[in-house]
């Protein structure tokens, strides 16, 4: 009964987002994936996009990462369920150049998302490094935040001989 920050990270091509959205059977209160070297001003036309999809809100256009969140924040106030589900896929790639994305996120959670008891929010990327250095070793705003962190890693040979076999 807390809020909760999951990050899940490992190598490309490991499952992390078929894993979780599996595990969700895709039922997420938000979903929104981050998209490979794109430009700050379309990650948050693309962010403001899924929103509307899942808000079924026409929404002002977010002018940077900050007003994104609050309108992520406001969405997310009027559902009134036993268990909010969010998923931010492919966090990483969301944070480019001067984008102050992580600057947002750590507001986002640190000044309300941590306090919203039912809140599950999971942040998932194969950028490895990015995931252990600016998320859960961040020394700054999100030191000590991620509750729960998995490391999700590919099968051995043998775990791979005893999956194959059993199928």
């Amino acid at each position: 009964n807390k809020a909760e920050l999951i990050a899940v990270y490992g190598r490309r091509r490991v499952g992390k987002t078929y894993l979780i959205r599996q595990y969700f059977n895709d039922d997420f209160d938000f979903y929104f994936t981050g998209s490979f070297n794109t430009p700050r001003s379309t990650q948050l036309r693309l962010f403001q996009g899924e929103l509307q999809r899942y808000s079924g809100k026409e929404w002002d256009r977010a002018k940077d990462w900050f007003e994104a969140f609050e309108q992520l924040r406001e969405y997310l106030t009027t559902l009134n369920k036993e268990r909010i589900v969010v998923f931010l896929d492919e966090l990483p790639w969301m944070d480019t150049q001067k984008s102050n994305f992580l600057q947002a996120f750590s507001y986002f959670w640190n000044s309300w998302a941590s306090t919203v008891s039912n809140l599950k929010l999971f942040v998932c990327g194969s950028a490895t490094t990015w995931m252990l250095s600016k998320l859960i070793g961040d020394k700054g705003g999100m030191h000590g935040r991620v509750n729960r962190q998995i490391y999700l890693r590919p099968f051995n040979l043998e775990e791979t001989e005893k999956f194959l076999k059993n199928k």
